[in-house]
């Protein structure tokens, strides 16, 4: 009886602290949902954007880098930890998932791994990246694409699954922090 005291009361403090993340991504500033996911222990760089819409689950896991910029409606799966590195661009209705259930477990039980998105990668738009990928630096998923397996660095990926298609150029030097206007 104590024991389903126990994991109802952890099933509740869960939906608390999901319906607060899935509010701050409606608030209206940068620097307000930036703060807010803060003091729920993310780590966020400086000169950081985090468009309308997103959600982050399990922000005490998250690392985001300095002059990154998240996407309208952008999910960010941290469960099993997500970093983010500087410069990173995830577009709109991208998908980060770090945890996901286990179709062979008889109890549907869940499995996942750590995601990890290096400096300078631009993730377009509704592209869907799973538990356990690295994106290398300076890659590139197209829009669309499902990223099964790491992203080399320098290298375009499009397709379900995503496969390299392109190379990309190796000299960036770009500031994604430049664009941000804090007040949207």
């Amino acid at each position: 009886m104590l024991q389903n005291m126990d994991n109802n009361i952890n099933k509740l403090q869960g939906a608390f602290i999901y319906m607060a993340c899935a509010t701050i991504g409606l608030l209206p500033f940068h620097t307000v949902r930036i703060a807010l996911l803060r003091s729920l222990k993310a780590k966020i760089g400086k000169k950081t954007g985090m468009y309308r819409g997103f959600e982050v689950r399990s922000p005490w896991k998250l690392k985001i880098g300095n002059s990154s910029v998240i996407g309208h409606n952008a999910l960010l799966d941290a469960r099993s930890g997500l970093t983010i590195g500087n410069n990173v661009n995830l577009s709109n209705e991208v998908m980060i998932w770090t945890l996901h259930h286990d179709y062979n477990s008889t109890v549907f039980e869940t499995t996942g791994k750590e995601v990890i998105i290096e400096d300078y990668v631009w993730v377009c738009s509704r592209a869907v990246i799973l538990p356990g990928v690295t994106i290398g630096r300076g890659a590139v998923v197209a829009a669309g694409a499902v990223v099964t397996r790491d992203v080399m660095p320098f290298t375009v990926v499009g397709g379900v699954p995503a496969k390299p298609i392109a190379i990309r150029n190796h000299q960036l030097t770009y500031d994604l922090g430049d664009g941000v206007i804090p007040i949207i």
